[in-house]
């Protein structure tokens, strides 16, 4: 019995060695211990203290996690009060272009109330005294006429419509099934909207079907059917580009009379702003950040006098062409002597032929302009420019700001130089091949894994050439190939990259002012598979992708407004078959690819218009009246070669013109 409790003793022992080492620590002292030592561990503190070391430990990591919430809570603050004031930005743009508030370029609420109650005709005094004048003018009876048709729609309900509501509000292009109860075709007319923006889901006397008159719910609407008609339809403000030549090359007013002449002709015509080009060619001409404003500032002065709108263009392409007559604008001449030495700095084809019109895109980043950077030589002429005329952008005068990012002031590349031989409809040729965009392309294909793909496609054809005729853009051709994808994708990423880091320096040296960015009209053949002449300009747009999408996401990313070139409006049946061009669906495509996505939209007509057919089709695009959500430009730029002075343009058309977009023409006799 002993010697098995003895057994189960050693065996328990060699088990659990820190249960015999510890039952011995308490038995019998080891003889080291014989002097006092110092305890290795501190016992836990049991009873009070316990208690009290606990709940300073909480203590401690409860202001540790407070301090934390707080943190949070300034970001959260800081990030809401960038949305308020993101808010405000749009909502003082929106006065300045559309109700014509001389807000200055730092107004506050007060500025915005006061504004308003002025032309609400109340009286405003400078210490904010606020009174009427005069009494209220009694209310009109009968705006609205009530139709004796038998409808779910009340004649009160048509009465509650403001009259602003009744002028935004246009009819449907649904046809509406006359079988449905009121329930029912209040949830259709609701509902379509709610599909397509979260802004339209909160039921509103001006998106919703009372503020239609009920034979107009009850039918389709149709361009066709109102003639030229645009009596009521919304407000489009109308610009007038400037024609070059009336700075010279020294930055010198040519010709002040004349300019007071033209801008007379303009007043007369009750447009609402001109549009002027600022060409970093002339500013900066000769020497590094050096920049003569002179003759602008005459021009502006000059401007201001006639009280017309002033939007300013950010010029940093060549000017010059078949169309331009004598008028030959080009890069800085610091920046061409640069470019004898190292001619990558420019855009540059597949057989090495140099693009002087405007600066490469590889360079955006690399010092090779005397110690700058490309996009740094943009953002100090930008920030010159704000600093020279800092009185006019606080008068508010200036509404508007558009950055040029391409040839022609557009975003897209120099695909289609005429002095490279390209003729319309030629699919144009890719311009990568400057060692600065090849270095980027290397970069790409070796992060993707096929650094074979590092090279431009060789079967894209020639600057005339015919989708048809190439191996690269034909049907079921290599651009949708694995490495077609590859590169296709990389071109156009460089193009929004550009675009991207440009605006992020543009909205620093123009905060809060209205940024603007010029869009291509590419549309010969954008009925073929590829869209060979979208491709080589940097869209990447073929039948299987939306090479819009992604560039508009850019531009929201920046609160800028988008201007659209509307091109091929008077191009004839022969020119569409030839090159299977189509005009319509590409502005459908862009238009409304920008609308869904938020931004606000302009307008810009590519080629002049001499007659009346060639207005109306700008018009019907400007303000298409068979859209439901009742979508329109906010302003529209019209562009001519020569003064008006200069040319034989009736001005009676340019009149009608002007009035339509106005909304205030009425059909033709």
């Amino acid at each position: 019995m002993n010697s098995s409790s003895s057994n189960n003793s050693h065996l328990k022992q060699d088990l659990d060695p820190q249960s015999d080492r510890s039952s011995d620590h308490y038995s019998q002292p080891h003889p080291l211990q014989s002097q006092p030592q110092p305890q290795s561990q501190q016992r836990r503190p049991r009873g009070f203290a316990a208690t009290a070391t606990a709940a300073a430990a909480m203590g401690v990591a409860v202001a540790g996690k407070g301090k934390k919430e707080r943190e949070k809570e300034k970001e959260r603050t800081k990030l809401r009060e960038r949305h308020r004031r993101a808010i405000t930005s749009r909502m003082l743009a929106g006065l300045r272009q559309y109700g014509n508030f001389p807000l200055p370029a730092r107004a506050d609420m007060n500025d915005v109330l006061a504004a308003l109650a002025r032309e609400a005709g109340w009286t405003v005094e400078a210490d904010g005294t606020t009174y009427r004048a005069s009494p209220p003018p009694p209310p009109q009876v009968g705006a609205f006429p009530v139709r004796s048709v038998e409808s779910p729609l009340s004649a009160s309900s048509l009465k509650n419509c403001s009259t602003k509501a009744s002028l935004d509000c246009q009819p449907s292009v649904l046809r509406i099934d006359e079988s449905l109860s009121p329930a029912s075709l209040d949830s259709v007319v609701v509902a379509e909207r709610d599909m397509k923006s979260d802004k339209y889901t909160s039921a509103s006397p001006i998106n919703s079907p009372e503020c239609l008159e009920p034979d107009q719910l009850m039918q389709d609407v149709r361009p066709g059917e109102h003639g030229n008609d645009f009596t009521g339809t919304p407000y489009v403000p109308v610009y007038v580009m400037l024609a070059t030549g009336a700075i010279n090359n020294f930055c010198q007013l040519v010709d002040p009379e004349c300019i007071r002449q033209e801008l007379r002709h303009l007043k007369s015509l009750h447009v609402d702003g001109v549009v002027v080009d600022c060409w970093w060619g002339i500013v900066e001409a000769w020497s590094p950040q050096k920049y003569e404003w002179f003759g602008y500032r005459e021009l502006f002065n000059i401007i201001r006098e006639f009280e017309l709108k002033l939007q300013v263009v950010m010029a940093f392409h060549e000017y010059g062409g078949n169309d331009s007559g004598c008028v030959l604008i080009s890069l800085p001449q610091w920046v061409l002597e640069i470019g004898k030495d190292n001619q990558d700095i420019f855009f540059t084809d597949r057989e090495g032929r140099r693009n002087t019109e405007c600066l490469s895109w590889g360079i955006d980043k690399e010092r090779v302009l005397k110690g700058r950077t490309g996009i740094e030589v943009y953002f100090d002429f930008m920030r010159s420019f704000r600093t020279e005329f800092d009185d006019l952008f606080a008068e508010g005068v200036i509404s508007a700001v558009e950055i040029g990012l391409g040839a022609s002031g557009e975003l897209k590349y120099p695909s289609f130089s005429g002095r490279m031989g390209w003729r319309y409809p030629g699919i144009g040729e890719f311009q990568c091949y400057d060692k600065y965009s090849q270095q980027n392309l290397r970069k790409a294909a070796k992060l993707r894994g096929h650094s074979f793909w590092a090279r431009g496609p060789d079967n894209a054809g020639q600057y005339n050439s015919k989708p048809h005729e190439t191996g690269f853009f034909c049907e079921r051709g290599d651009y949708d190939s694995y490495y077609g994808r590859f590169f296709l994708h990389w071109y156009a990423q460089s193009l929004m990259d550009h675009a991207d880091n440009v605006l992020s320096l543009a909205s620093l040296a123009f905060e809060e002012m209205q940024i603007i960015v010029k869009i291509p009209a590419v549309y010969w053949w954008y009925k073929t598979t590829s869209h060979a002449a979208e491709l080589t300009a940097g869209y990447y747009n073929p039948t299987n992708q939306d090479g819009y999408s992604p560039v508009f996401e850019v531009l929201k990313k920046h609160s800028v407004m988008m201007k659209f070139v509307c091109s091929g409006l008077q191009v004839s049946c022969q020119e569409i078959d030839e090159a299977l061009a189509d005009p319509e669906g590409l502005n459908w495509q862009v238009l409304n690819s920008s609308w869904d996505r938020g931004l606000t939209v302009a307008g810009q007509n590519a080629l002049p218009c001499y007659d009346r057919e060639g207005h109306m089709k700008i018009v019907e695009t400007a303000k298409p009246r068979n859209d439901p959500d009742c979508r329109h430009f906010s302003f529209f730029v019209y562009q001519q070669p020569l003064p008006l002075v200069q040319r034989t343009i009736c001005f009676s058309e340019l009149d009608y013109f002007i009035k339509c977009m106005h909304g205030e023409i009425a059909p033709d006799p």
